[in-house]
């Protein structure tokens, strides 16, 4: 007597499968949490395909579905370090001329003063993060574990904060960039 063949759509193929695209992708990545992450858009986006009861491999569908987020993820790391460190040549630019000009230390309390005003208009979610980010220098995924929400959340709000930051520093008087 032979043994059926199992399901490839059933819940014990599922977990497998789980596990298996989670080790795949904690090799790839060097955040543990960002592979968890990643794992769980895997099986977000497989229940959101509307045409997966055709799909005659799963594993291999889902595996391709992994490969992309990693692809994704990599792009957008890429992109973030790039933004970091041009921010930390800039802030090292800005360093140096500031402390030789007599009117240096006038400028960055203006400036300290405008930007604590900006973040003040911030969410409290969206300030939190961002202060953890920059000012207590806490990686994404600690960010994310502190405050109780993912880290693709913990990215939004940064990039959210950010972007309101600069674009009302920009608009504020005396501080327009010279060109």
């Amino acid at each position: 007597m032979s043994r059926p063949k199992p399901d490839p759509l059933s819940a014990d193929a599922f977990r497998g499968f789980y596990a298996d695209i989670l080790h795949f992708l904690r090799k790839r990545t060097d955040n543990v949490s960002d592979a968890a992450d990643m794992t769980q858009d895997v099986f977000a986006q497989w229940l959101g395909y509307r045409d997966r009861a055709n799909v005659e491999q799963p594993r291999a569908f889902l595996f391709q579905v992994a490969r992309n987020l990693l692809r994704d993820h990599w792009r957008k790391q890429k992109v973030r370090q790039t933004v970091q460190c041009e921010q930390v040549d800039k802030d090292a630019e800005a360093v140096t001329e500031e402390q030789n000009e007599p009117m240096a230390a006038a400028l960055r309390l203006q400036r300290l003063e405008q930007l604590k005003e900006v973040l003040a208009e911030l969410s409290p979610r969206r300030r939190e993060a961002l202060m953890l980010h920059r000012f207590e220098g806490l990686s994404q995924a600690q960010i994310a574990a502190r405050m109780g929400i993912s880290i693709s959340m913990v990215e939004k709000h940064i990039a959210f904060a950010l972007l309101h930051c600069k674009r009302r520093l920009q608009h504020e008087p005396g501080t327009e960039q010279p060109e």
